[in-house]
């Protein structure tokens, strides 16, 4: 497919996820099914250019004065791909499955329009509804805030310190030309450019369980966990056990590390990915009905860990789609969810254990409020500083993410160059 030809699907795509409201990466195999001519290489860059797209809607269609599946792909071009209008028109000449060409109107929008005026949302490409909370969140930083979640994410790789150092891991994956992540003493970062990045499952060192996929914001928050070896560790919302894998390699297998999820399902891949890494003190804890599979557990543990279900804010980068998909109602579920779990974290900690709450969202409601509310139903727990988390996990230099809201730390593309996460430690008297 040209170039053009692969524009053209990318406005047809976008057209599709208007009508018919659906995760993009199922539009995305369903058009790749029905059109068994489109390559590998050209799904990949049809992928590309809708999920920029996603990326930059708001601006983009600022742009063009337009919210069409076209309006926004044009946009999307000069606004996430830097293309001007020249090049735009070459691309769209109507020929060989190329976009029409441009009309007189879009070709002067292309030409001069601005994002100057535009309100915080529409620079920040982000939901309108939210920006009031974005606001509370950034101030007067909303618009750049919300500008570094729309662009492109790095790869990032945490190593697996049971198997390999970094530099050791660095050197099998020197082909790919990773270089250590500014902030996590256990990552590694590959810049995957405007593609989809290397295929992980053919690489060795990932095979053999060297390293796995992994953002640096969450790498930090399980470092700032300070798992010690020995200890007795709950991952209650352990998902698919990205954290507690890294908790296990902080841990170096000695201990005893439970990994439960009240959703059995999204605990599945756990059980691949332990004997991929060799973790060894990791007991899963699958639901069983009604039978409390924790109860053995309430005051004994040294450390609890909430990565607590949220709206993900934090991941736009990632998933472009999430945030146009986001609803109202959805911020409202999560923070039940999330106090809900907080009450049932603290049961599990005993007198002197640390409860960590961690989400990958940036609003306030999630994060700062979330923990006030829980500090001050509960007076035997109080915040671990910023300065004094950041020493524990041999972090020192993150106390400068300190949150400026209330307890915590708070990590975010425009400030640490990395995923938005939120990390708050809190010991039980």
């Amino acid at each position: 497919m040209t170039p053009a030809a692969q524009i053209s699907a990318a406005i047809e795509i976008l057209g599709e996820l208007t009508q018919r409201r659906r995760p993009v990466a199922d539009l995305l195999k369903d058009w790749g099914a029905s059109h068994r001519f489109a390559g590998s290489k050209d799904r990949a860059a049809i992928a590309s250019l809708v999920f920029d797209a996603l990326r930059k809607s708001a601006s983009a269609q600022w742009i063009m004065g337009a919210d069409t599946p076209r309006a926004t792909m044009l946009g999307a071009l000069r606004e996430a791909r830097g293309l001007d209008a020249a090049a735009i028109a070459a691309l769209c000449s109507g020929e060989r499955h190329a976009p029409a060409p441009l009309l007189d109107g879009e070709r002067h929008r292309l030409e001069t329009a601005t994002l100057e005026g535009a309100p915080d949302h529409v620079r920040g490409d982000f939901p309108e509804w939210l920006a009031d909370r974005f606001a509370a969140a950034f101030g007067d930083r909303a618009a750049v805030e919300g500008a570094a979640l729309a662009a492109r994410a790095p790869v990032d790789l945490r190593v697996n310190i049971l198997k390999a150092s970094r530099e050791q891991a660095q050197a099998r994956l020197s082909h790919l030309d990773p270089a250590p992540t500014p902030l996590s003493p256990i990552g590694l970062r590959i810049d995957a450019g405007q593609g989809r990045g290397p295929a992980l499952a053919a690489e060795t060192a990932y095979v053999k369980g060297l390293v796995e996929p992994q953002d640096e914001a969450s790498q930090l928050a399980s470092l700032l966990c300070a798992a010690a070896p020995g200890e007795q560790v709950l991952d209650l919302c352990a998902g698919g056990g990205g954290k507690a894998l890294a908790l296990a390699g902080q841990m170096h297998n000695r201990g005893q590390l439970y990994a439960h999820d009240a959703d059995g399902r999204r605990l599945m891949p756990i059980h691949d990915r332990l004997e991929r890494a060799g973790a060894r003190n990791i007991q899963v804890r699958q639901p069983r009905g009604k039978a409390d599979v924790l109860a053995d557990l309430e005051g004994r543990c040294d450390l609890t860990l909430i990565d607590a279900p949220c709206t993900g804010v934090g991941t736009w980068r990632r998933h472009p789609d999430a945030k146009w998909r986001l609803a109202p109602g959805a911020l409202d579920l999560r923070l039940k969810e999330q106090a809900a779990l907080l009450e049932q974290g603290a049961r599990y900690v005993k007198p002197g254990g640390r409860l960590v709450y961690v989400t990958c969202s940036l609003l306030r409601e999630e994060n700062e409020d979330q923990a006030a509310a829980f500090l001050a139903a509960h007076a035997d727990f109080k915040a671990v500083s910023a300065a004094d988390m950041t020493e524990a996990a041999g972090l020192p230099e993150l106390a400068r993410f300190a949150s400026l809201h209330g307890a915590g730390l708070r990590l975010s593309p425009a400030t640490s160059g990395t995923d938005g996460f939120y990390v708050c430690v809190m010991r039980r008297g």
